[in-house]
C-alpha cells in the first residue's frame, strides 16, 4: 500500500518569538517493509539554518533555526510512503517469556545486545512492581511470549478507556494504571512498562494510521493525529509490533516514523524558543491511500 501523508503543525504566539531551535522526527524510516518514495518539509517563516541527520536509534531527523521575529510557526511534512505486510510467528509457537527474558539478559549476539538497551528505565517508562503484578495476570509461568503479550494487549484495550482529556505528557504510568484512562501514547508506554518490569525488551514507535479505512473495515482509533504503538523483541524471530489502542499487530495500515526508548526520544517536534508569551498548537494529519 502506498500512502500520501500530510502532517501540519501550527504554533500561534501571543508575543513575538525572537529565536527558535527545533528538532523534528517527521521523515519515516526505511526498512524491509517500508520505503519513503518522496518527502518534503516546509517551514514558515523560512529557517536561517536547516539540516538533516540520523540520531542514535537510526531515526531520520531535521534540525532548523529561525532567527527572525515571528508570531506564527507552520511546519508541514508531506510524503508518499509504501508499506508492505510482513509475516508474524504463531503466538503459541514462540518461546516461553521467561526464556526470552533470560536470553536478552545473557546473550551477546548483536540482536540481543541491541535489544538489551530497551529493557531499562527511560524518562517516561520506568519499571515498577505494580506494573509487573498487572502484567503477570497474562504472563503465567511458561506461557509463550507473544501469546502472553497479545493477552496483555487485549486486557489494556478492553479494560482502559480512550479519553484524550484524561492525561498529558507528564501523567505517570501508575496513574494511568489506576484511572484506566488515556490515549495511544499512555497505553503504549503502560504496556512497555509492564513488559520491561518482567525483563523483556520493548521500544516505543511513533507514526501514523490510515485516516480512511478500507471498505468494510472499522476506523482505527487515533487516526486523526500521530499514533503510537510498541514493538517487543522475540528472540529467534525479530521485533514484533503491537498496538494496544486497537488490539492488533500492525500491518500495512501503520506507517512507522521513528522508534526509541519512549516518547521523549521520538517526539515529532521539540524545541526551544525565546519569547512567545502564551501559545496555542493546532495539528492536522491526513493519511490517504494512493
Amino acid at each position: 500500500m502506498i500512502y500520501q501523508i500530510s502532517h501540519k503543525t501550527i504554533y500561534d504566539y501571543s508575543d513575538p518569538v525572537s529565536l527558535c531551535h527545533n528538532l523534528v522526527h517527521l521523515k519515516p524510516r526505511n526498512g524491509a517493509l517500508q520505503h519513503t518514495l518522496d518527502f518534503l518539509l516546509t517551514v514558515e517563516p523560512e529557517p536561517a539554518v536547516m539540516s538533516e541527520s540520523v540520531d542514535f536509534f537510526g531515526n531520520l531527523t531535521t534540525h532548523f533555526t529561525l532567527q527572525e521575529p515571528h508570531r506564527k510557526l507552520v511546519i508541514l511534512s508531506e510524503h508518499r510512503t509504501e508499506v508492505l505486510t510482513g509475516s508474524t510467528p504463531d503466538p503459541a509457537g514462540t518461546i516461553p517469556w521467561e526464556e526470552a527474558a533470560a536470553r536478552i539478559r545473557m546473550a551477546r549476539d548483536p540482536a540481543a545486545l541491541d535489544a538489551l538497551q530497551y529493557t531499562f528505565d527511560s524518562p517516561y517508562v520506568g519499571r515498577n512492581e505494580e506494573l509487573a503484578t498487572f502484567a503477570r495476570i497474562s504472563f503465567t509461568p511458561g506461557r509463550p511470549l507473544l501469546e502472553a503479550v497479545m493477552d496483555l494487549t487485549n486486557r489494556i484495550h478492553t479494560e482502559f478507556e480512550y479519553d484524550p482529556h484524561s492525561t498529558n505528557l507528564s501523567t505517570p504510568l501508575l496513574e494511568v494504571l489506576r484511572t484506566r484512562k488515556g490515549v495511544c501514547q499512555d497505553f503504549t508506554q503502560l504496556e512497555m512498562g509492564c513488559l520491561r518490569s518482567l525483563g523483556l525488551a520493548t521500544r516505543y514507535i511513533s507514526g501514523y494510521l490510515m485516516t480512511i479505512p478500507a471498505p468494510g473495515k472499522p476506523r482505527l482509533v487515533g487516526a486523526d493525529a500521530t499514533h503510537a504503538w510498541l514493538s517487543v523483541y522475540v528472540p529467534g524471530y525479530d521485533w514484533i509490533g503491537i498496538d494496544p489502542t486497537n488490539d492488533l499487530i500492525p500491518a500495512d495500515q501503520h506507517i512507522l516514523v521513528a522508534w526509541g526508548r519512549d516518547y521523549d526520544d521520538v517526539s515529532p517536534i521539540k524545541g526551544v524558543i525565546m519569547g512567545g508569551g502564551q501559545h496555542t498548537v493546532t495539528v492536522s494529519v491526513d493519511v490517504l491511500p494512493v
